[in-house]
C-alpha cells in the first residue's frame, strides 16, 4: 500500500501549503525539513496536517500510488453526483467522467478513478497514524495547539475510514456488516510498512466511531483553527453527523448535524445565487481554500462543473439538472433560477440529438429568438459565446473571474446539509415535530411561500427530504451514499440524460440487490498486499 513512513512524509511535507500569507497556513518551506523531523515538534506536525489540507484538492502524483490524473476532492465531488444521474452530461466531450457516467470504472480494478481514491485515503490514514503514534509514544505534551493537531488528525483518519468502507464495501443498512468485509484497518507507521487483511464493515464503523469521539474531545479544549481548510470542532461534529446517518443511528445523528452548523447561518437569495465559488459564504464549515499559486487548471472542480470555465469540458459539455426535478422545484422558489429551463440547445454535438440551431431545438421557431436567448445567458451568467449552452443547464458554480481557468475554493460542508441531515434523521425515528423544525429554517430561506405544515407524515417528510438533498446539495457529491442509504437504483428515463451516453449507468438496480453499487479494489493492491488474495475482490 505504502512503503516507509519516512517516504510518506517527505510526500506529505511536500505538498504542505508554501505560499499561503500568515494569515491562512504555515509558510516555512517544507523542503528544508527532514522526514526524521517531520514529527519533532508540534509545528512540524502542523506542516504535515497542512499538507494533508492541500491534499484535498491537489493533484495526486506526489503521493505513492497517486497520479496527476486527479486532484482530490475537487475530482470526486463531481463524480459522486454524476455516476447517479444528478449532476447530467450532455455530451461526450473530451471524455473526463464518461467512463464513471457509463459504469465502466469503480466496476473495473485497474481504472484510474479505483486506486485513486484508494491510495489517497490510504495516505491520509498513514499520515495521520503517524501523527497520533508519536504524541502516544512520546508522551508529549497535550496543551491547546496540541489538542488542534490531534483533533484534526482524529477527524482525518474518522473521515478516511468512512469514504473507504462507504465505497469499497456493501452499504451499512443494505447489509450484513458484522460479516460483511470492509477495509484494511491499519494502525501501523514504522517501516516496513505493510498493509493488513479486510476488517468487517462493523469494526471499520467502530473504529471510525472511536476516531471523531476522540477528536471532538480534543477539539473542545484545542485552539481555534485560522482557515476553513482546517478542520475544527463543527467539522468534526459534521463528520460525525455524516457517519452517523450512513449506519441508521439517527439520534446520533441529529444531534451531531445541529451542533455542527452552530455559527453557520444560512445563506440569503444573494448568497446562493453568488456561484458557490468561495469558503467565505456564511454556511461554509469547511471547504478548500485554493490561490492562484495552487490551480490544478484543467484538473479542477470547477472545470469538470462550471459552465463559465475555460475548458473544453464546459463549452463542449454543459451540466444539467434531472428534469423531473427541476419540475418539482415551486416557482416560488430562487433555486429554480440557477437551472435555466429554456437555455438553447446551442450545442450540434448534443447527446440528446436536438443540438445545433433553432431548427432542431423544440423550444425555439426562429434564428433571432435562440441567437437572443444565447446572448441574455451570458450577459446574466458570465457565459462566454465559446461555450455551448443547453436546456436545464445549471448556472450554480461560477468562477469569480468567468471565462477564465482561475482557481476558485471547494466547498466540503455546508450548515444546510447538516439541516437536511437532522431533518431525516428525525424523519426516521418517526419524530415529526422535530423533522418540521429542522426544515423549517432551511425551507423558508429558499421558497417565499413554504409550509414545512404539508409534510407530517413520516413518508411526507423523506419524499420532501430527498426533493431538498437534490436541488439544495445539487453538484456537492452527495448523491451516491444517498442512493445507498435510501436503497435506490438509477433510471434515468425522463431526465434528460441521454441513454447512448450513459449505457449501463442509465439503469441500475438498487443496491441492496446489485453488487455494482461496490467499488472494486485496485488490483494493484492485492497484488502487493500479502493479506489479501483474489477471494478478497468485490
Amino acid at each position: 500500500m505504502l512503503k516507509k513512513i519516512s517516504v510518506l512524509l517527505l510526500m506529505v511535507l511536500s505538498v504542505a501549503i508554501t505560499s499561503c500569507s500568515e494569515d491562512y497556513l504555515e509558510t516555512k518551506p517544507t523542503d528544508a525539513i527532514s522526514a526524521g523531523d517531520a514529527l519533532s515538534t508540534p509545528e512540524n506536525m502542523a506542516l504535515v496536517l497542512n499538507g494533508l489540507h492541500r491534499l484535498m484538492y491537489a493533484q495526486q502524483g506526489i503521493i505513492p500510488g497517486g497520479s496527476n490524473s486527479r486532484a482530490g476532492m475537487q475530482y470526486w465531488v463531481p463524480m459522486f453526483d454524476v455516476m447517479c444521474g444528478d449532476l447530467i452530461h450532455t455530451a461526450r466531450s473530451n471524455g473526463w467522467m464518461r467512463s464513471e457516467l457509463q459504469w465502466n470504472t469503480h466496476t473495473l480494478e485497474t481504472t484510474s478513478t479505483v486506486e485513486q481514491l484508494w491510495y489517497q485515503r490510504y495516505h491520509f490514514i498513514a499520515s495521520t497514524n503517524a501523527i497520533i503514534n508519536k504524541v502516544k509514544d512520546d508522551g508529549l505534551t497535550i496543551d491547546a495547539n496540541m489538542n488542534n493537531i490531534l483533533g484534526q488528525a482524529y477527524a482525518y483518519r474518522a473521515w478516511a475510514y468512512h469514504s473507504l468502507v462507504t465505497t469499497y464495501a456493501k452499504g451499512y443498512l443494505i447489509g450484513n456488516p458484522s460479516t460483511d468485509p470492509g477495509v484494511p484497518l491499519l494502525f501501523k507507521t514504522e517501516a516496513p510498512y505493510t498493509s493488513e487483511p479486510r476488517s468487517t464493515v462493523q469494526v471499520i464503523y467502530d473504529q471510525i466511531n472511536e476516531d471523531i469521539a476522540t477528536s471532538i474531545e480534543f477539539f473542545k479544549k484545542a485552539s481555534a483553527r485560522v482557515d476553513k481548510s482546517q478542520l475544527d470542532l463543527n467539522t468534526a461534529y459534521g463528520i460525525k453527523a455524516r457517519i452517523a446517518l450512513s449506519e441508521g443511528n439517527w439520534l446520533a445523528a441529529a444531534d451531531a448535524a445541529s451542533k455542527a452548523r452552530q455559527g453557520y447561518p444560512l445563506l440569503d437569495e444573494a448568497g446562493w445565487k453568488s456561484g458557490f465559488n468561495t469558503t467565505d459564504l456564511s454556511e461554509v464549515i469547511w471547504g478548500g481554500r485554493v490561490i492562484q499559486t495552487e490551480t490544478t487548471f484543467f484538473r479542477s472542480y470547477f472545470y469538470y462543473i462550471s459552465p463559465t470555465f475555460q475548458g473544453s469540458q464546459n463549452r463542449g459539455n454543459p451540466k444539467i439538472i434531472n428534469k423531473e426535478v427541476y419540475h418539482m422545484i415551486p416557482e416560488s422558489d430562487y433555486r429554480a433560477d440557477l437551472f435555466l429551463e429554456k437555455a438553447p440547445n446551442t450545442n450540434g454535438a448534443a447527446a440528446n440529438g436536438e443540438g445545433g440551431s433553432y431548427q432542431t431545438d423544440p423550444n425555439y421557431n426562429d434564428k433571432a429568438s435562440f441567437d437572443q436567448a444565447r446572448r441574455d445567458n451570458e450577459a446574466a451568467w458570465g457565459i462566454t459565446s465559446r461555450h455551448n449552452q443547453h436546456p436545464y443547464m445549471h448556472v450554480k458554480f461560477r468562477q469569480k473571474n468567468p471565462g477564465t481557468i482561475d482557481p476558485d475554493d471547494v466547498i466540503y460542508m455546508r450548515s444546510s446539509e447538516m439541516y437536511l441531515i437532522e431533518a431525516e434523521a428525525r424523519a426516521m425515528l418517526e419524530d415529526v415535530q422535530g423533522a418540521q423544525a429542522a426544515l423549517k429554517p432551511l425551507g423558508e430561506a429558499r421558497d417565499t411561500a413554504y409550509d414545512v405544515t404539508d409534510f407530517d407524515t413520516k413518508e411526507k417528510l423523506m419524499e420532501h427530504i430527498k426533493f431538498q438533498r437534490r436541488v439544495e446539495l445539487y453538484g456537492e457529491g452527495f448523491s451516491w451514499l444517498d442512493h445507498i442509504r435510501w436503497d435506490e437504483g438509477i433510471d434515468l428515463t425522463n431526465s434528460g440524460a441521454s441513454e447512448v451516453l450513459y449505457q449501463d449507468g442509465f439503469k441500475q438496480d438498487k443496491p441492496s440487490v446489485n453488487n455494482a453499487w461496490i467499488w472494486k479494489i485496485p488490483q494493484a493492491e492485492i497484488n502487493a498486499n500479502p493479506n489479501l488474495t483474489e477471494a478478497d475482490q468485490n
